[in-house]
């Protein structure tokens, strides 16, 4: 397109415009100063661009049937577990104790293994609602105890009976004394007295230690602190204070007690006592005291043990049913018939001797 004269002057082009209108030039301006540019506005910072997503896999639904099968378990673990058995983990074998109930629901007897007063042997005891219980055996030839779906083989029977704590206590407070000749010995804590090397089970009777010893004893409180010292007296009243107890109690057990004469009850309540009681010195005291012959006591008491032990091992066994069959079959009756098999008690005792024997021999302790 041909330019005019004046535009080739001017050098600045020209708006196109329709024909005929007038046409304007627009001239541009330089900034006379840097200053009059206005401030860029600041804009965030783009976020840096996330990464691009990795293509999952299709997931396709398989059909019940085409699913992969569980590994197979082997007969072992398809066997049912057995349930637990109250007597499983038990780290000793089973016994049958008849023993006291506990008051509180939340308490527990202790057995404690103390020293028998006469023969000073380990023997075991339960303490349960502050009273001390001896424990007795007693065991027939053949026996087990069935206890659920539980076989308890040893079928011996374990029952406590109370006995007074004083038996007990009486050779330790002998010995803590120190008593030589005429002196009476010394004074000493209870504590200190109770503590016997080996025998832990003596410091749990401290609760039932001071109300009992009181009797037989002297006691001298000095600074809120008690100390006791044995007394031979004291001793020897109590002791004949349960003779007469006992013998008393001879008159309710039965005729054959009540038959007797009221010596021959001294005596039998004197041997009773003998079990828990050392010959020297308490015995002899006790003998003297009583106007009793203490060789006469002695001697009766060792015929007793020995027909006692003579009726236990000399109880037959009971026999085999093939024994039982050779020795009657060829037993006949006058007829020819078989002969009946008579009814035999094999080995029948009355059970309220048979404890009885066993308390009075001393195998129960």
């Amino acid at each position: 397109m041909p330019h005019s004269e004046g535009e080739k002057s001017s050098g600045i082009p020209r708006l196109p415009g329709r024909r005929g209108a007038k046409t304007q030039t627009l001239r541009l301006r330089p900034l006379t100063s840097p200053r009059a540019l206005p401030s860029p506005v600041p804009r965030p910072s783009p976020s840096p661009p996330l990464p691009p997503r990795r293509p999952q896999p299709k997931q396709t639904l398989r059909p019940a049937a085409a699913a992969a099968a569980p590994p197979a378990k082997s007969e072992e673990a398809n066997r049912p577990t057995p349930m637990a058995s109250w007597h499983d983990g038990l780290a000793a074998p089973l016994r049958v104790l008849i023993s006291p109930r506990p008051l509180d629901a939340n308490a527990q007897g202790n057995v404690l293994s103390l020293r028998h007063p006469r023969s000073g042997d380990e023997t075991g005891y339960l303490f349960i609602n502050d009273q001390l219980q001896e424990i007795n055996w007693f065991k027939e030839r053949y026996g087990a105890w069935f206890l659920g779906d539980y076989v308890c083989e040893d079928g011996g029977l374990y029952y406590c009976t109370p006995v007074d704590p004083i038996f007990i206590f009486l050779p330790i407070f002998e010995a803590a004394r120190m008593s030589n000749g005429k002196d009476p010995g010394k004074y000493r804590q209870l504590d200190e007295i109770l503590y016997i090397e080996g025998y832990p089970g003596y410091q749990q009777l401290m609760s039932v230690a001071g109300h009992h010893m009181e009797l037989v004893c002297e006691v001298k409180e000095v600074a809120n602190m008690k100390f006791f010292r044995l007394d031979d007296s004291k001793v020897l009243s109590w002791l004949c204070c349960k003779v007469h107890n006992l013998k008393e109690v001879f008159l309710k057990l039965g005729k054959n007690y009540a038959a007797q004469a009221e010596k021959e009850r001294l005596k039998e309540a004197v041997q009773m006592i003998r079990e828990y009681l050392k010959d020297e010195p308490w015995l002899t005291l006790l003998c003297k005291k009583l106007q009793l012959d203490l060789n006469e006591i002695i001697n009766d008491v060792t015929t007793k043990t020995s027909e006692a032990s003579f009726y236990a091992d000399s109880s037959p066994a009971p026999a085999r049913p093939s024994e039982s069959k050779e020795a009657n079959g060829s037993a006949k009756s006058s007829k020819g018939r078989p002969a009946k098999k008579p009814k035999t008690e094999v080995g029948s005792k009355n059970i309220k001797d048979m404890f009885r024997r066993v308390t009075r021999s001393g195998s129960g302790s």
